[in-house]
C-alpha cells in the first residue's frame, strides 16, 4: 500500500511555509490537535541549504514551537486569543519586570486583592448569613460599626499580616495604628477603610474598600524600639505621610461586579473579578478621567454648612444656561467608592 503524505507536509517538503489552526477530524494524537508551524528547510540554519544542498523530497520535521511575543507599546493586556486572559497577577509580574514595583510591594497588592475577594463574598451573602445590622460598637470616627465593618477589618488585617511584607496597619475601624508582630513584620505601611459605605449594606447598595500603601518614613523608624509608647508614636507618624509619598493607592467596588481600581504612580488600571476562575481580570486599561463630566455627587443636606464659594459652584452646575440647557445630574448614595466610580466614569 502506498503511503501518501498529507497535503500540508507535501508543501513542507517543497520548502513552503505552512500554518494551520485546524483540528483534523480523525486525529489520533495530540500533534494533530495543536498549531503546527513548518519552517522551510532553506531558511533553517541546520537545513540542507546551510551546506549548499537543495531541499530533498523528504518532508522536513514539524516541531511545534512556543514563541514569547513582546507586546507593542500601548498594547498591555491586549488579547491575542479568546482564551487568553490578563490578570492582576500577570500585570504585577509585568510591572515587576519593568522595575515599577518590587516583589515586596507586589506581594502587598496581591494580599489586598485576596482580602477583597473574601469581603466580596461576605457582602454578597450578608443577607442570608445574618451579617447585616449593627455590631454594637463605634469606630474611631464615631460611626456605629456594622457587623461587616468588624469582619472586613479582621479580613484585611489577617491578609496583610500573613503577607509578611507589612510593618504598620492603620484602619478606620481601629483607634490607633497596629504594629505587625516581628515574626510577620515587613517594611510597608498600609492605611485602609475595609468597608466604606457599610450603612448601605442592609439596602443592598454598592460599598467598597479603600487603601493606600507607604514606605516607612526615614524620620520615623520603628526598628529596635523597646518602648511600646515610643513605638506607637512612630507608628502614628508613619501613617500620617502626605499623599505624594504613596507607593500604591486604590479601591475595590462591591456591586453588580467586584472591581479593583488602583495606581502605582504610572497610570490607573481596573480589574474585574471573574467568579468563574476566582481572578481579577484586566478590564480598564490606563484609565483617564473625562475632561468634562455631567454628574455631581454631594450631600445637599449640608448646604447651609457650606462656604459661599462651594454654594456658588453648586448653583453653577445646576444652571441650565451655563451648560447649553443641560445642567449636571445629581447622584448620591453615601458610599465614597460607589459615588466616585459612578460620578467619574473611566475612559480608556
Amino acid at each position: 500500500m502506498a503511503f501518501v503524505l498529507p497535503r500540508s507536509l507535501q508543501r513542507c517538503a517543497a520548502g513552503q511555509q505552512v500554518r494551520t489552526n485546524s483540528v483534523a477530524p480523525r486525529a489520533h494524537s495530540l500533534q494533530h490537535a495543536r498549531k503546527q508551524v513548518c519552517i522551510p528547510a532553506a531558511s533553517s540554519p541546520a537545513g540542507p541549504a546551510a551546506n549548499g544542498a537543495q531541499p530533498s523530497g523528504r518532508a522536513a520535521s514539524v516541531v511545534p514551537k512556543a514563541v514569547a511575543m513582546k507586546p507593542e507599546a500601548g498594547t498591555l493586556g491586549k488579547r491575542d486569543s479568546k482564551y487568553e486572559i490578563f490578570t492582576l497577577t500577570t500585570w504585577l509580574l509585568r510591572e515587576e519586570q519593568k522595575g515599577t514595583v518590587d516583589g515586596e510591594l507586589a506581594t502587598v497588592i496581591a494580599s489586598i486583592a485576596l482580602a477583597c475577594k473574601q469581603i466580596s463574598s461576605l457582602v454578597n451573602r450578608a443577607g442570608i448569613s445574618n451579617l447585616t445590622g449593627l455590631d454594637g460598637g463605634e469606630n474611631f470616627s464615631g460611626e456605629d460599626q456594622k457587623k461587616l465593618d468588624v469582619i472586613s477589618n479582621e479580613v484585611f488585617c489577617n491578609c496583610l499580616r500573613a503577607s509578611g511584607r507589612t510593618g504598620v496597619l492603620a484602619s478606620e475601624e481601629e483607634d490607633m495604628p497596629i504594629a505587625v508582630e516581628e515574626s510577620y513584620s515587613g517594611n510597608y505601611i498600609v492605611c485602609f477603610d475595609p468597608l466604606d459605605g457599610s450603612s448601605n449594606i442592609d439596602a443592598g447598595i454598592s460599598v467598597g474598600s479603600i487603601w493606600g500603601v507607604y514606605e516607612p518614613s526615614e524620620e520615623c523608624p520603628i526598628d529596635a524600639i523597646d518602648n511600646p509608647e515610643k513605638m506607637m508614636e512612630q507608628c502614628v507618624l508613619n501613617v500620617c505621610q502626605p499623599g505624594k509619598d504613596l507607593k500604591c493607592a486604590g479601591y475595590c467596588l462591591y456591586s453588580s461586579s467586584t472591581t479593583i481600581v488602583l495606581s502605582i504612580g504610572h497610570g490607573v488600571w481596573g480589574f474585574t473579578l471573574d467568579p468563574a476562575i476566582g481572578e481579577f481580570v484586566l478590564t480598564h486599561r490606563d484609565v483617564k478621567i473625562p475632561e468634562k463630566g455631567k454628574i455631581y455627587s454631594f450631600n445637599e443636606g449640608n448646604y447651609n454648612l457650606w462656604n459661599d464659594d462651594l454654594r456658588a459652584y453648586m448653583e453653577h452646575v445646576k444652571d441650565p444656561a451655563a451648560h447649553d440647557g443641560k445642567p449636571y445630574s445629581a447622584r448620591y448614595i453615601g458610599s465614597l467608592v460607589g459615588d466616585f466610580h459612578r460620578t467619574l466614569p473611566p475612559t480608556t
